[in-house]
């Protein structure tokens, strides 16, 4: 393959602490950090990261790109995260979805999908 995903870049008020949020969400550290940005990621070898990058404005619509995430249980993980400083977004998804959204601690929407273990083989 001629190219592959390397990260997702997020604009953050506060990089560092974004970037730990996101660590703590998904059990992935730290693999790289300056002035500039802060990079997150499984391990420091294993692709794709997401790179977290100062910006002096506040997010103002719906993110027009987000995570999705698979739980093994979706209640039990949304209430793992809300507990690490997510809040419940509602972006009109209705009340009979299948998956929970939530926003990060500067308000970027993320979902919690139902488990999709059927989908690992």
């Amino acid at each position: 393959m001629a190219v592959s995903l390397y990260t997702v870049v997020v604009d953050a008020h506060d990089m560092s602490a974004l970037a730990r949020f996101w660590c703590q969400v998904l059990d992935w550290r730290i693999v790289y950090e300056d002035e500039h940005e802060v990079t997150i990621g499984a391990a420091a070898d294993r692709l794709p990261g997401l790179c977290f990058v100062p910006v002096p404005e506040t997010k103002a619509v719906k993110n027009r790109l987000h995570i999705d995430l698979s739980p093994d249980d979706l209640h039990t993980e949304v209430e793992r995260i809300v507990g690490l400083g997510a809040r419940r977004a509602d972006v009109g998804q209705g009340e009979d979805v299948t998956w929970v959204v939530l926003e990060d601690p500067e308000g970027n929407e993320f979902c919690v999908l139902r488990p999709k273990r059927s989908l690992l083989g």
